[in-house]
């Protein structure tokens, strides 16, 4: 399986702005479709967006659409997630994911996970 390894995570005021990054290693990365997922405390795991093979196709959770950007940079191994206008209700672990079968999704997350990012929105 690819290894991944988020980073970018950290505390922001309500209207503030994040970017993560995922940083992938041990496999071909263009062949996987990406996602990020993000737990916050007490609550399931929920899909936050999602990312195909050549970056040509995106696909976002309704409570993010319009504040959240993923892109990928296949040559770098990366992929990233752009957050602005947080929310309090942001706050969460947010987890990369990754699958070179499905393109990861609420239903179907990817097989391989890193350990996480912890991102917090102050009110």
């Amino acid at each position: 399986q690819v290894q991944l390894v988020e980073s970018g995570g950290g505390l922001v005021q309500a209207g503030g702005s994040l970017r993560l990054s995922c940083v992938a290693s041990g496999r071909t990365f263009s062949n996987y479709a990406m996602g990020w997922f993000r737990q916050a405390p007490g609550k399931e795991r929920e899909f936050v967006a999602a990312i195909t093979r050549s970056g040509s196709k995106t696909y976002y959770a309704d409570s993010v659409k319009g504040r959240f950007t993923v892109s990928r940079d296949n040559a770098n191994n990366r992929v990233y997630l752009q957050m602005e206008s947080l929310k309090p209700e942001d706050t969460a672990v947010y987890y990369c994911n990754a699958d070179q079968q499905l393109l990861p999704s609420a239903n179907f997350p990817g097989t391989s996970w890193g350990q996480g990012t912890q991102v917090t929105v102050s009110s």
